[in-house]
């Protein structure tokens, strides 16, 4: 069964007086190695790298740090970007948190997109966990040459399930949905 993939459950939003918060744009990891990071993301999972921005200091501090910023786009506009500090080092995960805790979320279509994602994903020799199903959306997870944890999901429940979920989320953490 496939799910529209974008439909808010909270949305109309009280009004807080604070902007409208549209979306993701990017999420920024560091990489060890900008041609790898490339290969992975553009040449196995398919997203286009679309930006490489390079500067020797840092527009927002003004600290001398040589960087690539590279910019890999998803279909629906959003990117997934990472910082090549030119040092040979990869983000350091803390060793605090199990490795499955942080990680990112792409969203798929469908469980048929997913399943073939993981096909394709096994194919080029990633060690890929799953099918899991969370009964309300089904996942693959996954590292990046990086170390970072990634996730494939796609949902499974239908659009009234998720409105039962977000009417109880407020319940569930112990909180009042002021």
């Amino acid at each position: 069964m496939e799910i529209a993939s974008r439909m808010p459950v909270a949305y109309p939003r009280k009004n807080n007086n604070f902007p409208e918060v549209m979306g993701l744009h990017h999420y920024a990891y560091r990489c060890r190695d900008r041609e790898e990071t490339r290969h992975f993301y553009e040449d196995i999972l398919g997203l286009p790298l679309v930006a490489v921005v390079q500067h020797d200091h840092v527009p927002s501090t003004g600290e001398f740090q040589p960087y690539y910023h590279i910019f890999f786009e998803m279909s629906d506009g959003s990117y997934i970007a990472f910082f090549d500090l030119l040092d040979g080092k990869a983000t350091i995960a803390d060793p605090e948190t199990p490795s499955w805790v942080n990680h990112i979320a792409f969203e798929m279509a469908n469980i048929t997109a997913l399943e073939e994602a993981k096909e394709k994903l096994v194919a080029a020799g990633v060690d890929v966990i799953g099918v899991v199903d969370h009964r309300w959306l089904q996942s693959i997870y996954f590292f990046d040459p990086n170390g970072i944890r990634l996730e494939f999901t796609c949902r499974t429940a239908k659009p009234g399930e998720m409105k039962e979920k977000y009417a109880q989320a407020h319940t569930k953490i112990g909180t009042s949905n002021a």
